[in-house]
């Protein structure tokens, strides 16, 4: 039977060869799709591990005035601590969680080395975004007093960094002492790779570290944010003071995760429509030719069931063709670790994409075979 099929298609291959390189073009599509969406899938089921509700991101820049910047700075701090609506402050460079702002450096450990997202804060950042230390502690400002400044690190530094090796205390860069470890920390959200991360405790004599996180109180609204900037600018004339909600820059950050994954959505959406037209307009033309070899079948005692059987095969065939080929090209992004992403994650795209095919072809090819299936001999026959 199945060499039947393949005579059958070999036959037609000029009539086939268009159907076959669009079934091979959406299969390419659709394993790019899926491997985007499992890639963050995976992610999104990671923790993020911070909490971002009820915490604003109030940026300040002094524009022109350059006169004891840092002491401003830090008066301002002390005067978000004094509203009753805060319950936490914390001072940092711009890179805060969901901006789009980004800071990284490379850090050494015994000839090992790690490009990691550098973030500078005080020692009330874990305490403003609920953040747990599952090692050692949050640096003070004391751990400062010493030859080496005092970070703290997550796991994926852990790892990359010191594999086996317990971090505490280690010297990084020949300047860092580690003084604890934090799981997780995915700054622009919950599609993003845990990436490695680093957290320096701020100079309280750095003018640049100016952004400012609070942790509000629930139920704290627009009113209250318009007396703080009011506040601010009354007690820094001249500088600008801008508010960012993180859940709502959260959202612009899904946002930018999801439009790549939309528009390859909507162009294998577009392909597998031509495929299915293809399918139909194929099958339907196989029908109306054939029509006495299927009454010739019917008449020498072939089922119906064995008729439209034939017909979703040579579909199949023709899916399999068209699959083998792309799977020649998809193979290579597992063997030749394309963009680092885990083989696993190909494989399951791949299985994904051709079960999606064969699902398409198989509907597509159900009505036109049903009817192939109906076609009684007698009339068949007669028409010829």
């Amino acid at each position: 039977m199945l060499r039947h099929l393949f005579k059958l298609i070999w036959n037609k291959k000029k009539a086939h060869t268009l159907l076959i390189v669009e079934i091979w073009a959406s299969f390419m599509v659709l394993f790019g799709l899926a491997t985007l969406i499992v890639i963050n899938v995976g992610n999104y089921r990671e923790p993020i591990g911070f909490s971002y509700d009820n915490v604003w991101a109030i940026g300040l820049r002094n524009n022109q005035d350059t006169t004891d910047v840092a002491a401003k700075l830090q008066r301002i701090v002390q005067r978000l601590k004094a509203y009753p609506n805060v319950e936490s402050v914390s001072r940092m460079s711009s890179n805060f969680p969901f901006s789009a702002s980004q800071m990284s450096n490379s850090f050494d450990y015994n000839k090992r080395s790690v490009q990691a997202d550098n973030y500078v804060t005080d020692e009330n950042f874990a305490k403003t975004l609920d953040i747990s230390v599952v090692d050692g502690k949050w640096f003070q400002p004391a751990d400062s007093v010493g030859k080496y400044k005092p970070v703290v690190i997550n796991r994926k530094m852990e790892e990359d960094l010191f594999g086996e090796e317990n971090p505490l205390g280690k010297i990084v860069s020949k300047e860092y002492k580690v003084v604890g470890t934090i799981d997780n920390f995915k700054a622009k959200g919950e599609f993003m790779t845990n990436k490695p991360a680093i957290f320096q405790l701020v100079n309280a004599k750095d003018s640049w570290p100016n952004t400012m996180l609070i942790h509000v109180k629930p139920g704290t609204d627009a009113e209250f944010e318009a007396k703080v900037v009011k506040d601010i600018a009354r007690m820094v004339t001249g500088w600008s003071v801008e508010v960012d909600y993180l859940t709502d820059s959260r959202k612009t950050q899904h946002n930018l995760v999801l439009v790549p994954v939309i528009i390859a959505s909507i162009i294998s959406i577009f392909l597998l429509i031509n495929v299915a037209l293809g399918l139909f307009g194929v099958l339907n033309l196989s029908i109306a030719k054939r029509r006495g070899e299927i009454g010739l079948r019917r008449a020498i005692g072939a089922t119906g069931s064995g008729i439209s059987g034939q017909f979703v095969g040579e579909i199949w065939v023709l899916a399999t063709f068209a699959m083998l080929i792309g799977l020649l090209f998809a193979a290579q992004f597992p063997l030749l670790n394309v963009f680092d992403v885990k083989a696993g994650i190909y494989v399951t795209a791949i299985i994904l994409a051709v079960l999606i095919i064969y699902g398409i072809v198989t509907l597509c090819a159900l009505f036109p075979s049903r009817q192939a299936a109906l076609i009684q001999p007698a009339t068949a026959l007669h028409e010829e």
